[in-house]
């Protein structure tokens, strides 16, 4: 059930919230010609928090500094591509759960049924989890 496991870059924007902020973003990226792979975004009382891994991280970093964005880091992630069926989530979960690594946070991105899925996380300890997933890969 899984295809891949890497270690990748995921890019975190802590800004004040506001209407249209991800519009902006989206489209500063689509104007550089960067595809966004998967995003996530929330707020937090008046603050909002972008996470999103994109096809070119290094660029993108710089050029929302420039544009205002103060607060802009890269932090490391767990990235697995899944078969789209059920199941899927429970494979990585419970090998997570057996090596008792906790899953600080993840989203998942998927495309139709019987694809594939992204899974984005962060756990407490990104390197074991990635060598305890890589033994599911088929």
């Amino acid at each position: 059930m899984i295809k891949s496991v890497n270690l990748g870059e995921e890019i975190v924007i802590t800004t004040k919230n506001r209407v249209g902020i991800i519009a902006d973003i989206a489209t500063m990226l689509a104007n550089e010609g960067v595809n966004i792979e998967s995003i996530s975004g929330y707020e937090i009382g008046k603050t909002g928090k972008i996470t999103m891994v994109t096809n070119a991280n290094l660029r993108i970093v710089g050029a929302l500094r420039k544009k205002g964005y103060k607060s802009v880091k890269e932090t490391e992630v767990v990235i697995v591509e899944l078969e789209n069926k059920p199941g899927a989530l429970k494979v990585v979960t419970t090998e997570l759960k057996k090596k008792r690594i906790d899953i600080k946070y993840l989203y998942v991105t998927s495309s139709y049924y019987g694809g594939s899925s992204r899974m984005v996380m962060q756990t407490s300890d990104n390197e074991t989890a990635m060598a305890s997933l890589t033994k599911y890969v088929e």
